[in-house]
């Protein structure tokens, strides 16, 4: 259960010191490029949730924050004794909840920097905490799907 936390923890570190740097490096807008036409490191911040969605809205996400914190930590209690890959993905969106939380608390705003076109899309900017959600996210569908199929029952 301990590992699940220490995911958790290591998420938040990475995703803090990147945003740190970013912070601290960077001026709001200013974009490096890393790979041309692909990749760029885009100093953005976003005072609302995934693509830009409730601008301003932040006692929404604190509660929201708080309230799947504590079902995320009630789960890896309670649920993964049995599946090491399900307490892995829980710790990944733990982390992931927990690192914008920090930004929003103490900012206001999450700092995004990973700016990524796919083809002539930009995909909207995001950080570490977002890619441990999302990664964390789909790991719980496949286990999900998986346990659907080993006990027989139709998805």
């Amino acid at each position: 259960m301990l590992f699940y936390y220490l995911i958790a923890i290591l998420v938040i570190a990475l995703d803090q010191i990147t945003k740190y740097i970013v912070v601290r490096q960077m001026d709001q807008g200013q974009s490096i490029e890393l790979i041309s036409g692909f990749l760029y490191l885009t100093s953005h911040r976003n005072a609302g949730a995934a693509f830009g969605i409730l601008q301003g809205q932040m006692w929404l996400f604190y509660i929201a924050t708080v309230v799947v914190a504590g079902v995320i930590i009630y789960m890896i209690i309670t649920q993964t004794k049995d599946s090491r890959f399900f307490g892995i993905s829980l710790g990944l969106v733990l982390g992931g909840a927990i690192g914008n939380f920090i930004d929003r608390l103490l900012e206001g705003e999450v700092v995004d920097f990973i700016d990524v076109f796919i083809f002539t899309y930009n995909f909207p900017i995001f950080n570490v905490a977002d890619m441990a959600l999302v990664i964390g996210v789909g790991l719980m569908m496949i286990y999900f799907i998986i346990e659907e199929k080993r006990q027989g029952k139709s998805i």
